[in-house]
């Protein structure tokens, strides 16, 4: 197999793996699940990967690049925006990350092998959040009085209370002001004379 063949394989189980852990949560992703869900056998996915753990950790590494990207070229607020809308079949829904987002939360409070192996991977997306937001106060755009670890950790807080609202299954149909109102929160303000 041509090696665009084995990546193309990679992320169609990578992909269906996202919906069914999204839908079942890691221990309802039986083998037969995500057999179902990438429309392969068992031993094309381990092929892959060597095992459920290393499937799910590397779909949740998978996710967190992908935001990371978002996150460089629009801020971590447009993360959020994300996680609020959704996606016509046949593309990728961002709600699906919050599936794996909410399987990460739930391993790190109770998996302690798992929040060691996690730290350095969600370290990626703190450390994409600080520099987009020092780019922005370079160019003026950010707010000077609150210093850019502060400000990453307060869009970091938000963050993780957006998934927690919709963990919960609380209305988000409202949100987006409430996520304009955190980006203006950041953003300079020119002062009036």
């Amino acid at each position: 197999m041509s090696q665009d063949h084995l990546d193309a394989r990679r992320r169609q189980i990578l992909d269906g793996a996202r919906s069914c852990f999204a839908r079942y949560g890691y221990e309802g992703a039986t083998v037969r699940r995500l057999e179902e869900a990438t429309g392969l056998s068992r031993g094309a996915i381990f092929h892959h990967f060597r095992d459920k753990e290393s499937l799910f950790l590397a779909l949740a590494e998978d996710d967190v690049l992908r935001m990371t990207e978002v996150v460089a070229e629009q801020g971590l607020v447009q993360v959020m925006h994300d996680l609020l809308s959704t996606k016509p079949a046949g593309e990728e829904n961002p709600a699906d990350w919050l599936g794996t987002r909410l399987e990460v939360s739930r391993r790190l409070r109770t998996d302690p092998e798992f929040r060691s192996r996690w730290a350095e991977r969600s370290e990626q997306l703190t450390t994409a959040t600080r520099e987009r937001l020092l780019r922005q106060r370079e160019a003026g755009k950010l707010r000077d009085d609150v210093d850019v670890v502060v400000l990453t950790a307060f869009l970091e807080l938000v963050l993780e209370g957006l998934v927690s609202h919709l963990a919960m299954g609380l209305p988000a149909d409202d949100l987006d002001p409430v996520l304009d109102l955190v980006e203006e929160t950041v953003r300079r303000h020119r002062r009036s004379s």
